[in-house]
Parts: C-alpha cells; structure tokens; sequence
C-alpha cells in the first residue's frame, strides 16, 4: 500500500523579532577562544522568534532589531572543505545521500560521528562569510542514512555561537539536514561543486525530505531532484518562482504526484476533510504551472501582477478527477506539474502562533 499523507505546513506569520540584541557588535575574541566556546550543553528553554514563511528554515538576521526579508537568511550555504577547525585528524567532509562523513575516517568513531566538531566556512544570504560548527550527529529513526545535525553558527553581532534555525513550538532546539545543492534569492536551487545547504526542519528544503521527496534519491529510475525543488514551491505557495511565498500559518493541505510517492487523500480525518477541499494548483521546479486559487485568500489578479506574461487567464483548463485551473502558464503545458495539491479556502482572519497539528 502506497503511502499517503497530509503534509501540514507550519509557516509562521512574518513579524519582527522580539528587540534584545546590542546595537553594535562586541569587542571580537580570539580564535582560540571562540572555538572553544562553541557546542557547548544548551537550555531547554528557547525564546521563539517566528519570521515568516521559511525556505531555508534560519534567521533571517542576527540583529533582532533590524527588519529583514523572508529572500534573507543568516546561513544559505556551507562548504565541504576547507576545514575552519577539525577533530581527530579530519582534513574534510564529503556528503553521500542524507549525510556527511569525514575525511579521512578517523581512529575512534566513524566517518559520519568524525564530522562531530567540524567548523565549516559557510555564507549568509549577503555573500558575508559565517562559520558553521557541526555539534551533534543523529541519524534519522526511519532511514539511518539521513542524519539530523545539531549546528550552530558564529554570531557577529553577539559574538556567541547559536542555533541559526528558527525555533517555534513544535521544535524548540531545531536540527539540520544536509542537502545537495544551494537555494537562492528566489527559491531556485542550483549545484555548486564543494557546496551544500544545511536546511533546518521548520524550512520548505527539509519538510519536502521528510515528506519523502529526497533530492538524493530514485523512483522508477527517475531523480527525486525535481520533485523536491517543485515541493519547495508548493511548500511555500511560490506561484511565480520568484521566492515569493502566498501562504499563511498553519496551513493544511493535501499534497500528490506523478509518481505515487504521496497520493490523494480520500479519507476523513481529524487533519483532513476532502469535502471541504479543493484543487489549488500544479507545480513544477520553477513554480506552478496552473492555478485554481490561492491560499492565502488573495485575488488571482495579484499574482498576475507580480510576474506578468507569466500566466494567461481566463481559459479554464480541465486537468481531470475534478481539478480545474482558471489561470495557466504561457511557456508550459498546464499537466506538465510534477505535484498537485489541494487546500481549504483561507481563513478570514490569521491563525494564532503555536496552534496546528
């Protein structure tokens, strides 16, 4: 029996974050000192900072104070080598599937603990240099070749190692998956020899892996690339593949595809009412290829302004099993999308923070 699931997207509201942080940076400390402060035992108690619709799943800036786009983020990407610092004799890090191993193995350990204590040189959405240390290693309960990273980044401003992922209710001290390739500005991914993503769980790039799209993976002899970068999108509500998200907190939808790795839901539930849904739209990796509304509730005619001769309305186009699109693309076929979804129609008024399944 093919699996089938209601995803539930936990997309916070955008808000600036709670003020806190200096208004200029402190006195920096030596190298010695700052590698030794990092990955050090850590409070239960975390203060969440929702800032929006994530695709990376990080801060979008360390000064708190500032107001930041959800195109920004702290960490977008991380390199394999060189090294910052290392343990136990590793000179570098390769990343195989869902995981990253250390090169050469090291005595005591394996090659995926040996990345235990790396420090990385990563980027922030700006091109501004960031460090990245790996602190914890846990491979994943349901594929032991996936492994969650608990990272955390150097912050300029505070001059404090933190978690760069977003912290919310449902994950109070979030985690990492590395991902192939790197996303930018405008939610596109691209391969960058040497480079890769550290996508935290309350992003799009992380949800869309445990969903089952992983980029690094096959069906029926056919890359999950695609389907995963298209995920991102649907995630998100990306209709023009510009980055730009049209979609609430807590959002429910019901999510399908080509190949059968997620199928429609039929089925009454606590989560889901598939009387109560309808079509949304097809997606491709660089956006929907035909919509039937949005989900945020906003008029159809606002995304046709925001990426003009993109899409052509007005011609209803019948995709079948009852799905309709009112708004199509000019340059690919409406049936071309790799995933469909379903919504319910937006709420008229924005769920509180925390509340969702």
């Amino acid at each position: 029996m093919k699996k089938s699931w209601i995803a539930c997207l936990l997309l916070q509201v955008p808000a600036l974050a709670q003020a806190g942080a200096p208004a200029s940076p402190k006195p920096g400390v030596s190298d010695v000192e700052r590698y030794a402060r990092r990955c050090q035992p850590q409070s239960a108690q975390r203060i969440a900072r929702p800032q929006g619709t994530m695709l990376w799943g990080t801060r979008r800036d360390w000064n708190t104070e500032k107001a930041s786009g959800e195109h920004e983020s702290v960490l977008v990407s991380a390199d394999l080598a060189p090294l910052r610092r290392a343990e136990n004799g590793v000179q570098a890090l390769r990343l195989e599937g869902g995981h990253l191993e250390a090169s050469p193995v090291p005595r005591a350990g394996t090659a995926i603990s040996g990345v235990v204590g790396a420090v990385l040189q990563g980027s922030a959405s700006d091109g501004k240099p960031v460090e990245v240390a790996i602190c914890g290693a846990e491979p994943s309960a349901e594929d032991p070749g996936m492994v969650f990273y608990r990272i955390e980044a150097w912050n300029a401003v505070a001059q404090e190692w933190e978690n760069p992922c977003v912290a919310v209710d449902r994950d109070t001290a979030p985690r990492a998956l590395a991902v192939s390739g790197v996303w930018d500005a405008s939610g596109a991914r691209q391969a960058v020899p040497g480079k890769f993503t550290f996508a935290c769980q309350n992003g799009a790039i992380t949800k869309c892996v445990l969903w089952g799209y992983k980029p690094w993976s096959c069906r029926d002899g056919q890359s999950m690339t695609d389907l995963h970068q298209a995920c991102t999108r649907m995630a998100r509500a990306d209709y023009c593949g510009d980055g730009q998200s049209h979609t609430r907190q807590n959002t429910t939808i019901d999510i399908y595809d080509r190949l059968g790795v997620i199928q429609r839901t039929v089925t009454t539930s606590r989560e889901w009412d598939p009387a109560k849904a309808a079509f949304e739209a097809a997606w491709a990796p660089d956006g929907a290829t035909c919509i039937s509304r949005t989900r945020d509730g906003r008029a159809l005619e606002t995304v046709l302004q925001e990426c003009p001769h993109r899409f052509q309305a007005g011609a209803v186009t019948d995709l079948g099993e009852g799905e309709r699109c009112t708004v199509r693309r000019t340059d690919v076929s409406a049936g071309a999308g790799l995933l469909r979804n379903l919504s319910y129609a937006a709420p008229q008024s924005p769920v509180s923070p925390g509340k969702g399944p």
